[in-house]
Order: structure tokens, then C-alpha cells, then sequence
């Protein structure tokens, strides 16, 4: 099966996503990152952190900012996200990435690394990289927790790679066995997945790149 027929396969096998319901949790990032984790390698050329009602991901090489509270069930994360690209130290049109429904077969304990993208292939998750490898590629992966990271989705057309300093409206969703990204109303992955994810935590994650996010919210899904 071609990955643009595995994708519309996918796609109509998650037919109802559900409606947001009840509020969990908000972040408009106002202050300190008291609800994150950041791993990353620290050194003057990174920097996480808030500033101006956003959180920043000013960093030179790999990094995961996590949520610290696990998920499970039915939910929705909304947040916008920017790939700024203006001449600083950083700047880099490239991995606008996350993990979700993270959780560390061989540890309770997630938060132990420090940031190289390697160091995640042991855990069990989702991970979406929209515009990875320098803007050439567009993937979707489920980690199986043994080292498996099986590819479900990848596009490599302009369509589906990023544009320069462009708010997003991301959407991640996870419903009744499905599990679903959208950009900006469009639907870029979607996978009903015959042993799903049930319980993990939310990460951003990035490569060598200056981001802004904000207006994160989850929401319970009915």
C-alpha cells in the first residue's frame, strides 16, 4: 500500500473525533515554565524559557520541553506554534516536532535525558516531525518502546513542509483509539491504531531552531 493510500486508509477508519468538553489544563506562559520540563544541552548558544506571554525554544541542537503531567483518556491539546526565521544565531526553517502519550517502559521516571533525539528511541509514544531533516520532510512515527520506531505517514511536497515565521493553530488529538494532528484546520496525520497509547505525557520537541509557542490548552474529549 502507497503511504498517500495508507494515509486516506487511516483517515476513514477515525471518522468522529468527539467534542471538547471539560478544561484540564492551560499555559499562556505568563511567568516561569512551572508546569514544564526542559531537556536540552545548556550552554550560551540555548536558551528555553518565557518571554513576552510565549515559550521560547532558542536552542542549538536537540531539545524536549515536556508537560509534567501525564495524560490519559480522551483529549485534545490546541496551542499556536512559530518557526521564527530572522538572521539570529539559531534560526533554522526545521523541526516543528512533538511526542505524545510518552511513557518509559524501563523507568516511572520520564525526565532523564538531555535532549539528543536518540536518547527517545527507548520509549513508547507518538511523534510527529513537520518539517524535519531542514524542511525536506514531513513524518509521523509510533515509538514501540524496544527501540521500534515504526513510520506510519511521510510527505516530502511543499504542501506539507513549513512556511517562515508562520502562527500555526496545532491541534493533537486522541480519541477512542485514534489519534490525529492538524495544522491550522487541515488534518496532516491520522491513525486508528489497533494497540493504542493509552497514558503519557506531551513533549515539544525541536533540533537547532528558534520557536514560539502559545495559548496552550487540553481539553477532555465527550
Amino acid at each position: 500500500m502507497s503511504l498517500a493510500l495508507a494515509a486516506v486508509v487511516a483517515l476513514s477508519a477515525c471518522p468522529n473525533w468527539g467534542h471538547p468538553a471539560r478544561q484540564l489544563y492551560a499555559d499562556q506562559f505568563s511567568g516561569p515554565l512551572e508546569q514544564w520540563v526542559s531537556e536540552y544541552r545548556h550552554g550560551p548558544g540555548a536558551w528555553i524559557g518565557t518571554r513576552g506571554g510565549k515559550l521560547v525554544m532558542d536552542v542549538d541542537s536537540g531539545a524536549t520541553v515536556w508537560f509534567k503531567r501525564p495524560l490519559e483518556g480522551d483529549y485534545v491539546i490546541s496551542f499556536t506554534r512559530k518557526v521564527l526565521v530572522a538572521g539570529a544565531r539559531n534560526d533554522r526553517l526545521s523541526d516543528f516536532n512533538m511526542f505524545w502519550m510518552a511513557s518509559d517502559p524501563a523507568n516511572p521516571s520520564l525526565f532523564t535525558r538531555g535532549g539528543a533525539f536518540a536518547q527517545y528511541d527507548p520509549l513508547r509514544l507518538y511523534y510527529a516531525g513537520i518539517g524535519g531533516n531542514t524542511n525536506t520532510t514531513t513524518r509521523f512515527r509510533r515509538y514501540s518502546g524496544n527501540g521500534e520506531r515504526t513510520l506510519l505517514s511521510e510527505y516530502s511536497d511543499r504542501r506539507h513542509l513549513l512556511e517562515a515565521n508562520h502562527d500555526y493553530a496545532v491541534e493533537i488529538a486522541v480519541y477512542q483509539g485514534c489519534t490525529r494532528v492538524t495544522l491550522d484546520g487541515e488534518t496532516v496525520f491520522s491513525y486508528r491504531d489497533p494497540e493504542p497509547l493509552k497514558e503519557g505525557y506531551f513533549g515539544f520537541r525541536t533540533t537547532q531552531s528558534r520557536q514560539e509557542i502559545d495559548n496552550f490548552k487540553i481539553y477532555q474529549l465527550k
